[in-house]
């Protein structure tokens, strides 16, 4: 109930608000619209790395400020506005928070089960990504989109040329197939596969297997510069797709997670580009004392 109540105080007045959530909200309204204009959500964690905001819990007002200017606004030009809010999700059940459920369902959306708050959720995000209107919302509201140029990065990544498997990208790859708990997975799961070959006749550095979830894991190791890691960004968009693909022609449910595993640190000026791919991605991995790297 106080998630609820939460969503009830936020205060909307996103033009003219002083708060310090309601400044927030301003500034993190554009990032929801990029993610709803891109068909993708976004974690909480990600989102507030992205707005600056360094505990992600802050997000639960600035979000209810934004339901509530947007049901406000749409009250004033008579036009139903979707609630974008259901864009940003948790790690742990991939759904938005309880408070999500005073802007989307007439029950209590903290009672139903995971199955039925994915299909209310479901449902919203489909009104998300298909509202035609959402750069007219940020006009309305006095705001800006949220610039990107990449283009130097693109085109580096273009150009880029590999010259074979270098002996650090072998060797953490080893690392990573032989500890899966270093990339956040059950240490308990089998051996990853290396080089895990496709029919498409690519392959994807690691693949784990946890029961009916096939996990692929993109290496770069310490060497990796910028272009090569906004590289490996694209190739788990490409692998994700694969994985599925042949799950399907296997008669399996489509169920795969891929996850980018860096050993040195994320990139600070790809974040946008992750967000948008949403792309999983576990950085600074350091192997073990007496592992395959040393």
């Amino acid at each position: 109930m106080a998630k609820r109540q939460t969503a009830k105080v936020a205060n909307s007045d996103l033009l003219d608000g002083e708060k310090l959530y309601q400044e927030r909200a301003r500034l993190t309204l554009p990032f929801l619209v990029r993610q709803a204009k891109a068909g993708q959500t976004i974690y909480y964690s990600d989102l507030a790395e992205e707005v600056n905001i360094t505990n992600p819990r802050n997000l639960n007002y600035v979000l209810g400020a934004i339901g509530n200017a947007l049901i406000d606004l749409g009250k004033r030009t008579k036009t139903e506005i979707p609630p974008i809010q259901c864009v940003v999700i948790n790690k742990r059940q991939e759904l938005p928070g309880e408070g999500i459920g005073w802007f989307i369902s007439p029950t209590d959306f903290g009672k139903l089960n995971k199955t039925q708050k994915q299909k209310v959720v479901a449902s919203q995000l489909t009104r998300i990504y298909t509202y035609q209107r959402w750069d007219w919302v940020l006009q309305q509201l006095e705001l800006s989109p949220v610039p990107t140029n990449l283009d130097k990065e693109l085109a580096e990544a273009k150009n880029g040329r590999s010259g074979g498997e270098s002996d650090q990208h072998k060797k953490f790859k080893e690392f990573i197939s032989k500890n899966p708990n270093a990339i956040g997975l059950n240490a308990n799961l089998a051996e990853g596969q290396q080089e895990y070959h496709l029919p498409s006749a690519d392959s994807i550095d690691v693949l784990f297997t946890d029961q009916d979830q096939k996990i692929g894991i993109e290496v770069k190791s310490i060497i990796s510069n910028t272009a090569d890691i906004l590289r490996g960004l694209f190739q788990c968009v490409k692998y994700k797709y694969l994985i599925e693909a042949e799950q399907t022609v296997n008669d399996e449910l489509p169920n795969c997670r891929i996850i980018l595993a860096l050993q040195g640190q994320f990139p600070q000026e790809l974040t946008l580009v992750k967000n948008l791919l949403g792309i999983e991605v576990v950085d600074r991995i350091e192997p073990a004392v007496n592992s395959v790297l040393t």
